[in-house]
C-alpha cells in the first residue's frame, strides 16, 4: 500500500514537472521600435515584466542590420561594419515605411546615407534597397528582420517560444505608416496584439507605478487619469492631445556634429580628398558624433579623436558644449512648439499641468531641458522615469492585458487619433433646372478622437451602386514643411456595387439608406468592416401565443441570449435612431467628449463576445444637405434600462427591418497593401536567411566543440588522473587520432560540412569514451560509497531500534522487519565484495565497482527504510487497558511506544544519504 502511495506521490511530481511544457506561448513581449535603438520587455509567469538583455548584455540594442553575402549582423555587431562596409548596414529605416519613392523624406534619407542605392517598386511606388544585383529588399522586410531579431533575444530571455507582442509606434505615424509596421510583423511571423502610441506607453508606464497617488483626476502633460471605486477598482487613461516636429531629435544633433567633424578635419588640409566624398570616413564620424553628443551632456568640452579616419590619417580636434548648442540653436528653438500647440489643442492651460516628464535620450541634452523648464515655467522637469525603457514597460503592461493569460490590475487607456479622417462622396443636385454635381465632406473622425470606436454612416439618397472617398481631414495644424513629407491625403475609394439589386429586391419596402460601418481598431488603423442596405417594412404579426409558449420563449432568450437566426437578411425591430447636428464643430468636439467619458469603461470592461452594439444615428440638420447621417455604436446596458417591460398585447402588424450585404470594392490611394503572394514571398525571404544564419551558427558550433575537444583531450592525457587509467599503447592510439584530426582541420576542416564537423566529433569521443568511463567512475566512488556507508549505518540503527519495541506497542510486522534486515545484509555483503575485488584490478582495467550498481543499492536501501518511517508517522497509539496502573504506563514509555515515533524526526532519503 505503501509502494502504491509512493508511485501516487512519483507520478504527481511528474506531472507537476510537465507542467512548463503547457505554458510555451504564456509568455508576451513588447518592442519599443525606435528610429535609432530597440528595447525588449517581456512578461512570463514568474517574471512580471523584464527588459531583454542583448547578446552584449546590454539594455537597448542599435536599430540596424548588417547584410553580408553570407551572413546578417544585428544591433552593435551590426554598427560595427558600418565603418568597415557602410553599404551593407541597414538603420533608420523607421522614416521611409509607408513612404512613396518620390517622397521628400526618401530623398532625404539618400543625402543621409549617399552609400545605399534606393530603387522605386514598379508596382507599389514604394522604396526597393539594392543589395546586389539579384536582390533587393524593403523597408518592412528589413524591418521584419529586426522584429524578428528582437523575437530571438525574447525567447532567449523568456527560455521559451514567444508569438505574441504589442510594438510602440510614434503617435505621428499615418496609416500607410502603421499598415507597413503591421506588414513587417506579419513577415517576422509575429502577432501583433497592438500598435500603442510611444507616448500612450509611456503615461501607462507612469500610472502603473503611481496607481496610488492617482485619487481622483491627474494630469500628466498631456494624459488624464481617472480612478473609479467600484469592486474592480480600474485606472482609466485618456490622451488628450500629442503634437510632434519631424527632424527634431537625437539624430538630427548627431549629424551636425558630424558634419562639424568633417569641417574640421579638412581644415586641418592633412589630406587632399574632401572627407564627405568617402563613406566609411563619415560613418566613423557619425559614431564619434554619437559618443561626443553624449559626453558634452556632462561635460564642457571633449577631445574628439578618430584613428585611421582616412588614407590612415589620425583625426583629433577639441569641441566645447558652447560650439555644439551653436550648431543646434534653431532646432532648440523648434522645442517650445509642440508643447504650446498640444496644449491648444487640448484645450489647456500651462497652470493646468501638473507634471511634465522628460522622456527620450536627448532630453539628457542640458540645453533641452534648459529650454523645456523655461517653456513649461516650472521650478523643475520630472525625471522620475526612466527616460529609455518608459515605453517598453508600459506596452509590455499592456500585452499582459491583451494576452489574457495574465491577471493584471485593469488600466484602461484611450488612445487618440492625430490626424482627422473625412468621406468625401458627390450627388446630383438641381437648381433652376440646372443639374450639376455637388462636393459633399463629413467628418468621420476628428482630430485627437478616442479609439478603438466604431462608426457608421447612412447614405439616404442613392439607389443605384455609387463611389466615395476616405480622406484625411483638415491639415492646416501642419506645417508646410511636416505636410511635404506626410504622403498622400488620400487615403481610399469604395467603390459599392448592388445598390441597385438590393433596391430591386425590396421595392416594397421603405429604405433606411446605405450604412458603411467603419472600425479604428486598437492599433489606429482605419478598417471598413462592411456595408448594408437597410429597408423597414410592416409584416403580420403572428397569432398570440399560449402563456407556456411565451414563457418557454422568454426563458430561451435569458439562457440563449437571444434569437439564434442569421442577422443578414433577416427582420427585427426598428428603433428610433438618436440624431445630433453635425453643423457645430464646437458641438461635435464636446459631445465627443463626453461620449469617451462615458463609454471607456465599458467599452474595455466587456468582451467582444458579450458586448451587444446599437446604433445611435447623428443626422446633420442642414435641410438642403440630408444625404449623410453619422451614428455612433454604443454598447447596450441591461442594467441602465432597468428590467424588461411586460410583455405586450400581441399586434396585428409590426415593423421590421432588412439588411442587405452590399459587395465592397477597396482602392487604396496612399500605399499599397503588399499582395498575399508578396507577403508569403517576403515570409519565405526572411525564412530562408533565418535557416541560413541558423544553419552558419550550428556549423560555427559544431567546429568550436571540434576543436575545443581536441584540445582538451590532449591536455588530458598528461594529468594524473586520465594517465594512470590509460595504458601507453592506448594513449599513444588516442595521441595520433587527435593530430590527425587536428591536421585536417587545419587543411579541411574550415570547408568542411556541419555533418563532417560531427562525424570526427564523433569518431574521437567514440575512441576516448572508455578512458573518460574509468576517471568518471574512480571520481564518483568516494561520494556514492560514503552515502552508501551513511545509510547502512543508520538503517542498522533503526532496524535495532525497531526490534527493541515491546510487543504490545510494536506497529512493525516480523515480515517487514526481516525484509529490512536481509536488505541491510545483502548490501553490506555487495559492497565488501565489490570493493575487495575492484581492489585486486588494475587502474588500466574496467571497473567492476560502477556508480550506478551503488546508486541502485542506495535507492533499495532507502526505499524499506522510508516505507517503515512513514508507516510509524501514521500510526494511531494502540487502546491500553483499564485497570492498568500509572507504573504500567510510565515503563511503556521508558521502552519507545508508536507515539515516540511520531515525534521523532522521520527524515527523507535525501537527509539519510547524508548521514541524517
Amino acid at each position: 500500500m505503501a509502494a502504491g502511495s509512493l508511485a501516487v506521490v512519483a507520478l504527481s511530481c511528474l506531472f507537476l514537472a510537465s507542467l512548463p511544457s503547457y505554458s510555451v506561448s504564456v509568455a508576451v513581449m513588447s518592442v519599443d521600435l525606435g528610429s535609432e535603438w530597440i528595447k525588449v520587455a517581456i512578461v512570463k509567469p514568474g517574471v512580471p515584466m523584464e527588459i531583454v538583455l542583448n547578446k552584449e548584455s546590454r539594455r537597448k540594442t542599435p536599430t540596424a542590420v548588417c547584410l553580408k553575402e553570407n551572413e546578417r549582423l544585428f544591433g552593435d555587431s551590426a554598427l560595427g561594419m558600418s565603418v568597415k562596409n557602410p553599404k551593407t548596414v541597414y538603420r533608420h529605416l523607421q522614416s521611409l515605411l509607408g513612404k512613396k519613392h518620390s517622397n521628400l523624406n526618401v530623398a532625404l534619407y539618400q543625402k543621409r546615407f549617399p552609400e545605399h542605392q534606393l530603387l522605386e517598386d514598379p508596382v507599389r511606388g514604394t522604396v526597393l534597397f539594392e543589395s546586389s544585383e539579384a536582390k533587393w529588399f524593403t523597408p518592412e522586410e528589413l524591418l521584419g528582420m529586426v522584429l524578428n531579431y528582437s523575437r530571438g533575444l525574447a525567447q532567449d530571455f523568456a527560455e521559451q517560444q514567444i508569438k505574441d507582442a504589442v510594438i510602440t509606434v510614434p503617435a505621428f505615424f499615418n496609416q500607410a505608416e502603421r499598415r507597413a509596421v503591421l506588414h513587417a510583423a506579419e513577415m517576422a511571423g509575429l502577432k501583433v496584439l497592438q500598435l500603442i502610441n510611444d507616448n500612450t506607453a509611456v503615461a501607462l508606464n507612469y500610472g502603473v507605478f503611481r496607481r496610488k497617488d492617482l485619487d481622483s483626476t491627474v494630469k500628466v502633460t498631456f494624459i488624464t487619469f481617472q480612478t473609479k471605486n467600484d469592486k474592480n477598482v480600474f485606472v482609466n487613461q485618456h490622451l488628450l492631445a500629442t503634437d510632434h516636429s519631424i527632424r527634431l531629435g537625437g539624430f538630427e544633433m548627431d549629424l551636425r556634429l558630424r558634419d562639424h567633424l568633417a569641417n574640421l578635419f579638412n581644415e586641418q588640409k592633412k589630406s587632399k580628398k574632401d572627407v564627405r566624398e568617402n563613406h566609411r570616413a563619415m560613418a566613423k564620424l557619425l559614431k564619434e558624433a554619437q559618443r561626443l553628443k553624449t559626453v558634452l551632456s556632462a561635460n564642457m568640452e571633449f577631445m574628439a579623436q578618430v584613428e585611421g579616419l582616412m588614407d590612415d590619417i589620425d583625426f583629433k580636434s577639441k569641441v566645447t558644449r558652447a560650439e555644439f548648442e551653436e550648431l543646434c540653436s534653431d532646432l532648440f528653438e523648434r522645442v517650445p512648439r509642440p508643447l504650446h500647440d498640444a496644449l491648444e489643442t487640448a484645450d489647456l492651460k500651462l497652470d493646468d499641468i501638473e507634471l511634465v516628464i522628460l522622456v527620450g535620450g536627448s532630453t539628457r541634452v542640458p540645453k533641452v531641458q534648459e529650454v523645456l523648464l523655461k517653456a513649461t515655467g516650472k521650478e523643475e522637469l520630472g525625471k522620475n522615469i526612466n527616460a529609455d525603457e518608459a515605453a517598453a514597460m508600459g506596452a509590455v503592461y499592456q500585452a499582459a492585458v491583451l494576452s489574457k493569460a495574465f491577471k493584471v490590475k485593469p488600466f484602461l487607456i484611450r488612445d487618440a487619433a492625430l490626424f482627422p479622417i473625412q468621406v468625401e462622396f458627390t450627388r446630383e443636385v438641381e437648381e433652376e433646372g440646372i443639374k450639376t454635381l455637388k462636393q459633399n465632406k463629413r467628418i468621420l473622425f476628428q482630430r485627437m478622437a478616442p479609439y478603438p470606436q466604431r462608426k457608421v454612416i447612412t447614405f439616404n439618397r442613392y439607389q443605384s451602386d455609387f463611389a466615395f472617398n476616405i480622406n484625411y481631414g483638415d491639415m492646416s495644424f501642419l506645417t508646410p514643411n511636416e505636410l511635404s513629407v506626410f504622403g498622400s491625403v488620400n487615403l481610399s475609394t469604395v467603390e459599392l456595387s448592388g445598390v441597385g439589386s438590393s433596391f430591386q429586391k425590396h421595392a416594397e419596402a421603405e429604405s433606411k439608406g446605405i450604412k458603411a460601418h467603419f472600425n479604428m481598431d486598437e492599433s489606429g488603423v482605419l478598417l471598413l468592416d462592411r456595408v448594408e442596405s437597410v429597408f423597414e417594412t410592416t409584416v403580420d404579426e403572428k397569432e398570440e401565443e399560449s402563456t407556456l409558449t411565451r414563457l418557454g420563449n422568454t426563458i430561451s432568450t435569458l439562457f440563449g441570449g437571444g434569437s439564434s437566426d442569421p442577422t443578414v437578411n433577416s427582420t427585427e425591430p426598428v428603433q428610433d435612431d438618436e440624431e445630433t447636428p453635425l453643423d457645430s464643430r464646437k458641438d461635435k468636439d464636446e459631445g465627443q467628449k463626453e461620449e469617451a467619458a462615458k463609454d471607456t469603461q465599458s467599452d474595455f470592461e466587456k468582451s467582444s463576445e458579450d458586448e451587444k452594439l446599437q446604433d445611435k444615428e447623428e443626422e446633420s440638420n442642414d435641410k438642403k444637405d440630408p444625404t449623410v447621417r453619422i451614428k455612433l455604436y454604443e454598447e447596450k446596458d441591461a442594467e441602465k434600462h432597468g428590467k424588461a417591460e411586460p410583455e405586450k398585447k400581441a399586434k396585428l402588424q409590426k415593423k421590421s427591418k432588412i439588411s442587405e450585404e452590399i459587395t465592397v470594392e477597396l482602392i487604396i490611394n496612399d500605399i499599397l497593401n503588399p499582395t498575399p503572394d508578396d507577403l508569403a514571398s517576403s515570409k519565405k525571404k526572411l525564412q530562408d536567411l533565418t535557416n541560413r544564419d541558423l544553419a552558419k551558427q550550428e556549423r560555427e558550433k559544431s567546429l568550436n566543440n571540434l576543436e575545443a575537444f581536441i584540445f582538451e583531450t590532449q591536455d588530458k592525457l598528461y594529468q594524473e588522473d586520465y594517465s594512470q587509467v590509460v595504458s601507453d599503447q592506448e594513449k599513444e592510439q588516442i595521441a595520433a587520432k587527435l593530430t590527425e584530426v587536428s591536421e585536417w582541420m587545419d587543411e579541411e576542416g574550415y570547408a568542411a560540412t556541419t555533418k563532417q564537423l560531427k562525424e570526427k566529433l564523433s569518431q574521437l569521443k567514440g575512441l576516448c569514451k572508455d578512458m573518460f568511463f574509468r576517471v568518471e567512475e574512480r571520481r564518483k566512488w568516494p561520494d556514492r560509497l560514503a552515502a552508501l556507508e551513511s545509510l547502512l549505518n543508520t538503517s542498522t540503527f533503526f532496524f535495532r531500534s525497531a526490534k527493541q519495541i515491546p510487543e504490545d506497542d510494536q506497529i512493525f510486522t516480523e515480515v517487514e522487519l526481516n525484509m529490512l534486515e536481509k536488505v541491510i545484509n545483502e548490501t553490506t555483503i555487495w559492497k565488501n565484495k565489490t570493493v575487495a575485488a575492484q581492489e585486486k584490478l588494475s587502474l588500466q582495467e574496467p571497473p567492476i565497482l560502477l556508480s550506478k550498481d551503488i546508486e541502485v543499492k542506495l535507492a533499495l536501501l532507502d526505499r524499506e527504510v522510508n516505507y517503515l518511517l512513514n508507516k510509524a508517522k501514521f500510526a494511531k497509539p494502540k487502546a491500553k487497558a483499564k485497570g492498568k496502573n500509572s507504573t504500567t504506563e510510565k515503563s511503556s514509555k521508558a521502552n519507545g511506544t508508536a507515539e515516540d515515533w511520531e515525534t521523532e524526526p522521520t527524515g527523507k532519503g535525501s537527509d539519510l544519504n547524508t548521514g541524517r
